[in-house]
């Protein structure tokens, strides 16, 4: 995983534990710095669309890409500080940034099933 998709991740996993109030006040925290940190580096490099990170998160894989796109063009790899707070976030949530995790699944009944990421499935069952 490149340093702009661990962003990414940490990004789209704080956002979606920031829905909860489940989630601690340390990862509030944690998110709202990385976030605050990557709007300044996208601003700094002149990257007038840093309000993607206000974006809603109604479609996943487009905000992925393009949040994705954002950050590689404003060059976050190279801010150590990103990289590190994305890194802590991802620890305060349990999650190697993959966000992948691992699920049991009792699959003797189904017609259809798609296992991995950003999959596309179009069944027709008779």
């Amino acid at each position: 995983m490149t340093e702009v998709e661990l962003v990414v991740n940490a990004l789209v996993a704080g956002a979606t534990a920031g829905i909860t109030s489940a989630s601690s006040n340390a990862i509030q925290e944690t998110y709202t710095g990385l976030r605050d940190a990557v709007r300044r580096r996208l601003s700094a490099r002149g990257r007038g669309d840093a309000t993607i990170l206000d974006a809603e998160l109604t479609e996943p894989d487009e905000y992925w890409t393009q949040l994705h796109e954002a950050l590689a063009e404003a060059d976050v790899a190279e801010d150590q500080e990103i990289i590190d707070t994305a890194r802590l976030l991802l620890r305060e949530l349990g999650s190697s940034g993959d966000l992948g995790g691992s699920v049991k699944v009792d699959a003797r009944e189904v017609n259809g099933l798609m296992i991995g990421k950003r999959n596309i499935q179009i069944n027709t069952f008779k």
